[in-house]
Protein backbone atom coordinates (compact mmCIF):
# COMPACT_ATOMS: atom_id res chain seq x y z
CA UNK A 1 0.00 0.00 0.00
CA UNK A 2 2.75 2.50 0.94
CA UNK A 3 4.82 1.53 -2.09
CA UNK A 4 1.82 2.35 -4.26
CA UNK A 5 1.46 5.73 -2.51
CA UNK A 6 5.11 6.42 -3.27
CA UNK A 7 4.77 5.38 -6.90
CA UNK A 8 1.57 7.39 -7.43
CA UNK A 9 2.81 10.41 -5.48
CA UNK A 10 2.29 13.79 -7.14
CA UNK A 11 1.90 17.37 -6.08
CA UNK A 12 -1.72 18.34 -5.51
CA UNK A 13 -3.35 21.34 -7.14
CA UNK A 14 -2.88 24.52 -5.05
CA UNK A 15 -0.40 22.72 -2.78
CA UNK A 16 2.83 24.45 -1.85
CA UNK A 17 6.27 22.86 -1.92
CA UNK A 18 6.53 22.62 1.88
CA UNK A 19 3.29 20.70 2.37
CA UNK A 20 4.05 18.45 -0.61
CA UNK A 21 7.46 17.68 0.88
CA UNK A 22 5.91 16.88 4.28
CA UNK A 23 3.55 14.37 2.63
CA UNK A 24 6.47 12.86 0.71
CA UNK A 25 8.63 12.59 3.84
CA UNK A 26 5.82 10.88 5.76
CA UNK A 27 5.55 8.22 3.05
CA UNK A 28 9.33 7.75 2.90
CA UNK A 29 9.62 7.45 6.70
CA UNK A 30 6.81 4.89 6.82
CA UNK A 31 8.48 2.86 4.08
CA UNK A 32 11.84 2.99 5.88
CA UNK A 33 10.13 1.65 9.00
CA UNK A 34 9.06 -1.32 6.86
CA UNK A 35 12.63 -1.73 5.54
CA UNK A 36 11.81 -0.36 2.09
CA UNK A 37 14.47 2.26 1.43
CA UNK A 38 15.06 4.52 -1.55
CA UNK A 39 18.35 6.18 -2.42
CA UNK A 40 18.68 9.94 -2.27
CA UNK A 41 18.96 10.01 -6.06
CA UNK A 42 15.68 8.08 -6.45
CA UNK A 43 13.88 10.46 -4.10
CA UNK A 44 15.25 13.55 -5.88
CA UNK A 45 14.10 12.21 -9.25
CA UNK A 46 10.70 11.28 -7.80
CA UNK A 47 10.17 14.81 -6.44
CA UNK A 48 11.10 16.34 -9.80
CA UNK A 49 8.69 13.99 -11.62
CA UNK A 50 5.80 14.73 -9.29
CA UNK A 51 5.77 18.48 -9.96
CA UNK A 52 3.04 19.95 -12.21
CA UNK A 53 3.69 20.99 -15.82
CA UNK A 54 3.97 24.65 -14.82
CA UNK A 55 7.20 23.70 -13.01
CA UNK A 56 8.82 22.03 -16.04
CA UNK A 57 11.15 24.97 -16.86
CA UNK A 58 12.50 24.87 -13.29
CA UNK A 59 12.80 21.06 -13.37
CA UNK A 60 14.76 21.26 -16.63
CA UNK A 61 17.05 23.95 -15.19
CA UNK A 62 17.78 21.83 -12.11
CA UNK A 63 18.39 18.69 -14.18
CA UNK A 64 20.85 20.55 -16.41
CA UNK A 65 22.62 22.52 -13.66
CA UNK A 66 22.89 19.86 -10.95
CA UNK A 67 24.11 16.29 -10.75
CA UNK A 68 20.96 14.45 -9.65
CA UNK A 69 23.07 11.52 -8.40
CA UNK A 70 24.71 13.69 -5.74
CA UNK A 71 22.11 16.44 -5.20
CA UNK A 72 20.94 16.34 -1.56
CA UNK A 73 17.17 16.25 -1.08
CA UNK A 74 17.40 19.30 1.21
CA UNK A 75 19.16 21.33 -1.48
CA UNK A 76 16.47 20.39 -3.99
CA UNK A 77 13.82 21.46 -1.50
CA UNK A 78 15.60 24.80 -1.01
CA UNK A 79 15.76 25.43 -4.76
CA UNK A 80 12.09 24.60 -5.23
CA UNK A 81 10.99 26.77 -2.30
CA UNK A 82 13.07 29.69 -3.59
CA UNK A 83 11.45 29.37 -7.01
CA UNK A 84 8.00 29.17 -5.42
CA UNK A 85 8.64 32.36 -3.42
CA UNK A 86 9.86 34.14 -6.56
CA UNK A 87 6.69 33.18 -8.42
CA UNK A 88 4.53 34.34 -5.51
CA UNK A 89 6.35 37.69 -5.32
CA UNK A 90 5.80 38.27 -9.05
CA UNK A 91 2.11 37.42 -8.70
CA UNK A 92 1.78 39.81 -5.74
CA UNK A 93 3.49 42.62 -7.69
CA UNK A 94 1.17 42.07 -10.67
CA UNK A 95 -1.85 42.18 -8.37
CA UNK A 96 -0.66 45.46 -6.82
CA UNK A 97 -0.08 46.94 -10.28
CA UNK A 98 -3.64 46.04 -11.28
CA UNK A 99 -5.01 47.74 -8.17
CA UNK A 100 -3.00 50.89 -8.92
CA UNK A 101 -4.26 51.10 -12.48
CA UNK A 102 -7.91 51.73 -11.72
CA UNK A 103 -9.82 53.48 -14.48
CA UNK A 104 -11.40 56.78 -13.52
CA UNK A 105 -14.26 58.08 -15.63
CA UNK A 106 -15.63 61.59 -15.46
CA UNK A 107 -19.30 62.34 -15.80
CA UNK A 108 -20.07 64.90 -18.47
CA UNK A 109 -23.09 67.07 -18.98
CA UNK A 110 -24.23 69.27 -21.82
CA UNK A 111 -25.63 72.76 -21.62
CA UNK A 112 -28.25 73.86 -24.09
CA UNK A 113 -26.89 76.85 -26.04
CA UNK A 114 -30.27 78.58 -25.97
CA UNK A 115 -30.07 78.74 -22.19
CA UNK A 116 -26.55 80.07 -22.31
CA UNK A 117 -27.39 83.18 -24.38
CA UNK A 118 -30.34 85.09 -23.12
CA UNK A 119 -31.86 88.16 -24.70
CA UNK A 120 -30.58 90.31 -21.86
CA UNK A 121 -28.33 93.00 -23.09
CA UNK A 122 -26.92 93.54 -19.67
CA UNK A 123 -23.27 92.69 -19.77
CA UNK A 124 -22.07 90.29 -17.21
CA UNK A 125 -19.06 92.40 -16.40
CA UNK A 126 -19.62 96.14 -16.39
CA UNK A 127 -17.14 98.09 -18.43
CA UNK A 128 -15.12 100.67 -16.63
CA UNK A 129 -14.16 103.81 -18.32
CA UNK A 130 -10.74 105.06 -17.60
CA UNK A 131 -9.93 108.68 -17.90
CA UNK A 132 -6.37 109.38 -18.79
Amino acid sequence: MLVREYEMFSMKENENISSMFVRFTNIINSLQYLNKCYTNSEMVRKILRCLPKSWMPEVTAIEEAKDLNTLPLEELLGSLMTHEMTIKNHEDEEEQDKKKKKVIAFKSSTVDSSEEHSDDVTPRFPLRQHIW
